[in-house]
Parts: structure tokens; sequence; C-alpha cells
């Protein structure tokens, strides 16, 4: 790399435990690379577990949604002023902001600031292309480099006139090779599950409002589906924080699903399922990369109806937005309907259905554009992370 330094200090800022995953598989791709690195930064279990040492939990700052993160801004805001003194303390090579920007962007200008040297790249981009697309330009005083999870990130951001972007891969990418070795027929016997029935997986969400407000309009399309076949069966794979919330509304479903738990669970029951019908999210481009059809919903409250508006894209679906046109249909607040769903969803349970044809056409497009060659997700950020630590000397 030319640097001539035998150890470099790396700084880490996750905000959320989705952030703590993907901060966790770049350092290993880091230290692979380099040999020896001292990491300091905020993180949770994972990161620690890999040799960081975090400024303070991530529990402190990891919230999620509009409303949760205004009544906790005091702490927040401290601890984005303490951060950014740490690293200044600790006097690294580079800082790497993984996602949350409500959290990680504030530290980022703050730190360009006090070192203007000092390289500060954006692990995840924030959804620029969607709303306030105006954040992508003015992320270019502060931050060097974005590194995005989706393919057409870094065309938004030349159209945007923000930082310069590159596609590194979602880290989905780097489990489809062990979720494809997984054991479907253990999987079947092991929850009781009929290989010659069709199997529907149903993912009401994993936050606390988007179970509460589908859980209802869920039930009542799985009754109109299963008058009209009552041989379909049902998997609901459900992280434990809103499991009680799930069998609270299971309590006026016309027949009690399957519930798994687990990362194996899940993406074996994607597997074995012939559609989903799933709450819009990070589940969508899953879904999309293991090759499920699917029906996506969803429901905001009352703040995020105030935004709807602002936002700036043809679907809420990341599916869609990568393959660049409206394949999987898509039913938001009012649209939200059991007679609507059930219409959109049933003919995805029979192979001969035209409808599920153009789903499968769209699901392999989705795999061509995303998948890498020769590497993987975290490799190539650590490629990105390492092309600014052999540029020059930094600044502080």
């Amino acid at each position: 790399m030319g640097t001539g330094k035998d150890s470099f200090k790396i700084v880490l800022v996750a905000g959320e435990h989705s952030g703590d995953v993907l901060g966790t598989r770049l350092m290993e791709a880091l230290e692979d690379s380099l040999g020896q690195v001292e990491f300091f930064g905020v993180g949770g279990e994972l990161m620690e577990k890999r040799g960081l040492v975090s400024f303070f939990p991530l529990s402190d700052v990891a919230v999620m949604g509009i409303t949760e993160i205004f009544s906790n801004l005091p702490r927040i805001i401290k601890r984005v002023y303490q951060t950014v003194d740490e690293v200044i303390s600790f006097a690294p090579d580079i800082v790497i902001i993984i996602d949350s920007p409500e959290f990680t962007h504030p530290i980022a200008k703050r730190i360009r600031k006090k070192c203007p040297g000092l390289p500060i790249i954006n692990y995840v981009s924030p959804s620029v292309w969607a709303w306030r697309p105006g954040r992508a330009k003015r992320m270019k005083p502060y931050i060097d480099h974005v590194m995005g999870l989706l393919p057409f990130e870094p065309e938004a951001y030349v159209r945007l006139d923000g930082p310069k972007c590159s596609y590194v891969g979602h880290p989905m990418i780097e489990r489809l090779d062990y979720i494809n070795g997984l054991d479907k027929a253990a999987f079947l016997e092991k929850h009781g599950l009929d290989e010659s029935k069709p199997v529907l997986v149903i993912l009401p969400g994993s936050r606390s409002n988007e179970v509460r407000f589908l859980m209802q309009d869920f039930g009542q399309t799985i009754g109109k589906i299963l008058v009209k076949n009552n041989d379909v069966q049902l998997v609901i794979p459900a992280v434990p924080h809103v499991l009680p919330l799930i069998e609270n509304g299971l309590e006026d479903w016309p027949v009690r699903p399957t519930i798994v738990s687990g990362e194996d669970d899940k993406f074996l029951s994607f597997r074995v399922a012939d559609a989903a019908l799933a709450a819009s999210g990070t589940v969508t481009l899953e879904l999309g990369l293991v090759g499920v059809p699917m029906v996506v919903a969803y429901k905001m409250d009352g703040l995020a109806i105030l935004l709807r508006p602002l936002v700036k894209v043809h679907s809420i679906i990341l599916a869609n937005l990568v393959l660049g046109r409206n394949v999987f249909p898509e039913f938001l607040q009012e649209d939200c309907t059991a007679e609507q769903l059930e219409a959109a969803l049933y003919p995805l349970l029979s192979d001969t259905e035209q409808r599920r044809k153009q789903q499968e056409q769209g699901l392999d497009v989705i795999r061509e554009k995303m998948l890498l060659e020769n590497t993987t997700p975290s490799q190539a950020a650590a490629k990105i992370v390492m092309s600014y630590l052999g540029k020059a000397t930094l600044s502080r």
C-alpha cells in the first residue's frame, strides 16, 4: 500500500444492531488484509467480540423510528459530542460511519471540522434517492466516499451531485451459499410441513408498530385464501421482541400458523415458500435474493403519514427499486385491505399463473444486478477503506 505503517488505527461508528453486524464483517476483512489493526468507536456485542473498544454501549443510541429518536434526543446528542471527543483523542487513520444517519452524520460533520484531512467513509447510504435528496450534496463537505448496499445508488449520487459512491453489495449476498446449503427436508419434518402442499411465509415486520398495524389485515387475507384453498400452509418467522405482539394478533386469525425463530429457520422458511406476504423493508431484498415471489404491504403511524408526500420514488419496495420497475405489488395505507392483498397473493401460490412467472423473471434480474464477481461485500468495502489508508499523510 505504500504507507510504511505496521499497524493502523481505525474508528467505526455504528448506531444499531444491523450496523454492528456490518461492522464486524468489515473488521474481519480489514484484519485479513492489514494484519495489525486497532479498532475504536461505537459498536455492539459482535464488534466488541471482534476487538472494537466501544466508547459506550450501543443500546444508548440504538433507537428506531422518528418518535423514538425525538424521545431520546438529549441522550443521543450527548453521545454525539462524546464520540467526537473520543475520536479526536484516539487520532485514527480513518473514520467509518455505519448507517444510522441521525446519529452518525452529526459526528462526521464535527470530526471533519476538527480534522479536515482525516478520511471519513459512510458505509450504508442514507435514502437520498427516496426522500430529502438535497442531503446528497450536503454530504460532500464531510464524507469522502459512500459505500452503498444497493446497485442503483452510485448513479443516484452522481445525479444528485453527492460524494463519490460505490456499490459494495448487500450483506445478504455473503450468506447465500450458507442459506442454499441448509437442509430443507429437515426443516419440513421439524415443523410438520407437507412438501406437496403450498407454503405461504408471512412477515408482519420486525418493529412493534408494523406488527400492530398489519396483523389484522394479514389475518383477514389469510382467511380469504383458505376459503379458496385450505391446503395452504402458513409460516411466520418471528423475532423475539415482537413475538408477544404476533401472538396477540393471532387470536383473531382463522388458523394458527407455524411460528419459527432464528435466522436459519427464517431463511429455510423462505426456501420452502411458494410465496410471501411481507411488510415493506429490507426483507423484500432477502426474499428477492432467495427467489420468493411476494406481495408487500405497509401502514404507517400518524407522523410518518405526514412525511409520505416527501417520498420521491416509484415504489417503497427495495426489490422494485433494484429492478427499476414495479414487479412486486405493494399496498399502502388505505389500499392495504384483505380484499386487495388476497387478489394479488393467491395467484402466486399457483405455478401456472402468469403473474407468478412475471415475478420469477424479476427475481432472476435482482440476483443478476446484486451479486458480485469473485468477492464479497465486506471484502469490497475493505478494499475501498484500504485505498484511503494508502493515500496521504493525515492532518489532524
